[in-house]
Parts: structure tokens; C-alpha cells; sequence
């Protein structure tokens, strides 16, 4: 290849790398003046058809894809001895490893860059592509670093191939765990969890673990957002469930933190070891969901985003919101999206004390009906149950009311009103004494991200 000067119109200036069935190499096009990146397939898998197809499939790929921000085919051939090749557009400006060479980026640059590469990956999605392989060495700078493209679709699928059974693939850090076994179906978010770890290693500098074993990156890198940090747990997600559903969902909110924090009103957390002594809320972190409310009405969410309601504005005090363990309800154990907020969590459990609060919570394992059914509180009179039907859920609700406090307690088993058996939520209202909040909160629940 050495002795090669040219290909077809274009003649070539340096080698830029070399993968495992191809070569890239930096050339000129004379005809128009402008310097491309021609890639050549490698003399040693040159009588392999099979690869040779995959080769020609990444060109068309790219030229389906159709976008600029990922990297474009011009031209494609064939060398005198029958190895085949496309000309593609040439990014000046290297590549993310390239720009890791000098350690971990500043975080709103590295949230900023890797926004942009997940919207490559959307305009990849939605042409039915999967990349199966998006890390730092693939996704280009162009233009000075302005525009960011993804690059070697090598091991790239349409979604619709991808889906069923495939190949291992992928690198090591950058490589879901649905993706690294044989026979596992894929789809877009599979190219979520590689995003997050090249985000992940833009801000930390550093490569992911093993899915599941993923360090916290702010343990890396001290003093970054804790949104930050959730955001990219969130990517790295071993559950492609838990993930962010989305290429063009993530590149959202890193668009969103790299423009910095939005101004909010100070809260205070206390320690919360259940909810009413049954629903256990894990960890302390604080967030506000997006999206508008009415002014007499806060909406809140868990830190992942997954569950979301209103709820009424002087209740909006306190705040927990990173999960709960179902088997605190006799469930599965396990982490799920949840939150609690009141006026005053120190005093959630005691029935004694006057509290206004919601906790909810996603169950997606066990029978939560059948949960919430056998839970009794001591000191409060039973009022019965009754079947709820909203808009967006049907289940059971039962209520206590003459509570210690005094007070009332609404429990709630929902289901999709649609007829689906999951995703089920547990809501749990407190109220010092008996009011309509409680309709209102349950037709406000809602599932996020």
C-alpha cells in the first residue's frame, strides 16, 4: 500500500490509522481542491466476502445516515487488485481520544461534546442504525471542534438486524452488557450506554469499569454536580431498562447541565429511614423535575426522572428522591425510582405527628396489589378501599383516616390504564387531616425518561 500514490482521483497525503479490516489515509482531491479520508480495505481480508460486505455496509450506512453530524461518504471504488474503498469527508480536528491525551476535560466541555455525539447517534437511530461501537477513537472533531462527528461504522446494524440475535461486539468500558453476549438482541440503547461512557471518561478521565461495578464519577472527580453524575449513572445503567430512552433524551440534559444550574429555593433533607414504617427511601439527593405547574402545585420527581407528580406547593419542603426498596413492602428486594417529599420528613413515620407528604414509587416485580392490601396502621380507622380508574392509571386504593396525627393515609396500588401488568407504582399520601389532595395527586402520577 506504501507504493500506492493515489486512488482514483484523489491523491494520497499520509496514513491516519489502521482498524482491523481497513486503513485510513488522509488524500487530496484534485478536482475540488479539498483534503478527504479514503478508506481501504486490508489486503489480508481482501478474499473474505463476508467481510467485504460489511466493509461496502459501512459506506452505505453513512450514506444513509445522511447527517452532518456524522462523518459523510462522497465517492466509493475499487483498487486495480479489487479491494474496495470510499472517500469520506475529513475532520481536521482529531479525535475525542486525542483530546484526552491531556487528561479529563472541563465538565461543561465534556458535557457539551458528548451531547453532540449522542445526537450523531439519534440521526443514526433514526435512520435504523445501531453503532454498537461509539468511543473516543470514533467519534471525530471538525471545523476548529465546532461540529462533532461519530465515525466507523465498522460494527454498526440496522436496528431492525440488530434486534434479533447478534455477535459480540464492541470495546471493553464503552460495551453494554447486552452487547457483549452472543445472541443477545440490541437496540438504540445500546449506543446510550457507550455515550455515557465517553462521557464518563471526558469528565473523569478515566475508562468505566465493568457494567454494575461503573465507580461514581464524582469519587474521580471532586466537587462535580451531583445532576452530573446521575446523568451519566443513568447512561451506565446495566438495566438498558433504567436507562435514558434515548440518544436525543441524553444529549437533552447534557445540553441542559452544561449551561450550568438553573436558581432554586433552598431545602432542607433529614435522615429517612421509611415511609410510615414500610417504605424504605435510600440515599439523599435533591432535584426539581422540569416542566411547569400550577402555581398552588410543585411537580416532583425521583433523580432519575422515572416518577413524577404534583403536589401541593406548601408540602414541598423536604425532599428524598433517589429510590426505595420494595422489599420493605414484602417484594422483591431491589432499587426502583421512587421519592418522598412533605413538610416535614423527620416525622414521616410517626403516626402521632402531623405530616403532609407523598411518597411514590415504581414496582416492577411481585404483586403490589396484594401488598398494599395487607398493610395496616395501628391507631387509625380503617375507611375501606375502592378501585381507582384516571387517565394514565387503574388499581386499588385503600385509606385510613382518625389517625394520632391527626390525620389521614391513602395508599394506592396503580397500574397502566391500558391494561399492561407493569410497570405498577406504590403511592403513599400523608395528610393532616382529610382533605382532596389525595384524588388529585393520584391523577398526577406519571412515568418520565
Amino acid at each position: 500500500m506504501h507504493s500506492v500514490e493515489r486512488i482514483g482521483r484523489y491523491r494520497l497525503e499520509r496514513r491516519l490509522g489502521s482498524g482491523a479490516f481497513g486503513t485510513v489515509w488522509l488524500a487530496h482531491d484534485d478536482v475540488l481542491e479539498a483534503p478527504v479520508a479514503v478508506k481501504v480495505l486490508a489486503d489480508n481480508w481482501s478474499h473474505r466476502l463476508d467481510v467485504r460486505e460489511r466493509f461496502l455496509a459501512e459506506a452505505r450506512m453513512l450514506r444513509r445516515a445522511g447527517s452532518e453530524r456524522v462523518v459523510q461518504v462522497y465517492d466509493i471504488g475499487e483498487l486495480p487488485d479489487g479491494r474496495p474503498y470510499f472517500v469520506m469527508e475529513y475532520a481536521d480536528g482529531g479525535t475525542l481520544a486525542e483530546l484526552l491525551d491531556a487528561g479529563p476535560l472541563p465538565v461543561s466541555e465534556a458535557l457539551r461534546l458528548t451531547a453532540a455525539a449522542a445526537r450523531g447517534a439519534a440521526a443514526l437511530h433514526e435512520a435504523g442504525i445501531v453503532h454498537r461501537d461509539i468511543k473516543p477513537t470514533n467519534v471525530l472533531l471538525a471545523e476548529g471542534g465546532s461540529r462533532v462527528l461519530l465515525a466507523d461504522l465498522g460494527l454498526a446494524k440496522s436496528l431492525a438486524q440488530a434486534s434479533g440475535l447478534t455477535q459480540a461486539a464492541g470495546s471493553a468500558g464503552y460495551r453494554p452488557p447486552e452487547q457483549a453476549e452472543v445472541g443477545a438482541g440490541i437496540d438504540a440503547r445500546a449506543d446510550v450506554y457507550s455515550l455515557g461512557a465517553v462521557g464518563y471518561h471526558l469528565v473523569t478521565g478515566a475508562v468505566p469499569g465493568a457494567p454494575g461495578r461503573v465507580v461514581r464519577p464524582d469519587r474521580l472527580r471532586t466537587g462535580l454536580d451531583p445532576a452530573v453524575r446521575r446523568a451519566l449513572m443513568r447512561a451506565l445503567q446495566p438495566d438498558r431498562g433504567r436507562r435514558w430512552p434515548s440518544a436525543q433524551a441524553f444529549a437533552e440534559e447534557l445540553d441542559r447541565l452544561a449551561a450550568g444550574p438553573r436558581p432554586r429555593r433552598h431545602r432542607t433533607v433529614l435522615a429517612l429511614s421509611g415511609v410510615v414504617a414500610v417504605a424504605a427511601v435510600v440515599g439523599v439527593t435533591l432535584t426539581l423535575a422540569r416542566g411547569a405547574a400550577p402555581a398552588a402545585e410543585l411537580r416532583v420527581a425521583d433523580s432519575s426522572g422515572r416518577v413524577v407528580a404534583d403536589v401541593p406547593a406548601a408540602w414541598d419542603r423536604q425532599l428524598r428522591d433517589s429510590g426505595w426498596d420494595p422489599r420493605a413492602l414484602g417484594l422483591p428486594a431491589g432499587h426502583e425510582p421512587g421519592f418522598a417529599v412533605a413538610d416535614d420528613l423527620a416525622k414521616w413515620q410517626d403516626l402521632g405527628a402531623g405530616v403532609n407528604g407523598v411518597f411514590v414509587g415504581l414496582g416492577e416485580h411481585g404483586d403490589l396489589t396484594a401488598a398494599v392490601n395487607g398493610l395496616v396502621h395501628s391507631g387509625c380507622h380503617y375507611d375501606g378501599g375502592r378501585t381507582y380508574t384516571g387517565p394514565a392509571w387503574h388499581g386499588r386504593v385503600r385509606t385510613w383516616s382518625g389517625c394520632p396525627g391527626p390525620g389521614s393515609v391513602t395508599e394506592a396500588a396503580l397500574a397502566p390504564a391500558g391494561g399492561d401488568a407493569r410497570p405498577q407504582v406504590y403511592v403513599q399520601i400523608r395528610e393532616s387531616g382529610k382533605g382532596p389532595s389525595a384524588e388529585r395527586i393520584l391523577g398526577s402520577v406519571r412515568l418520565g425518561g
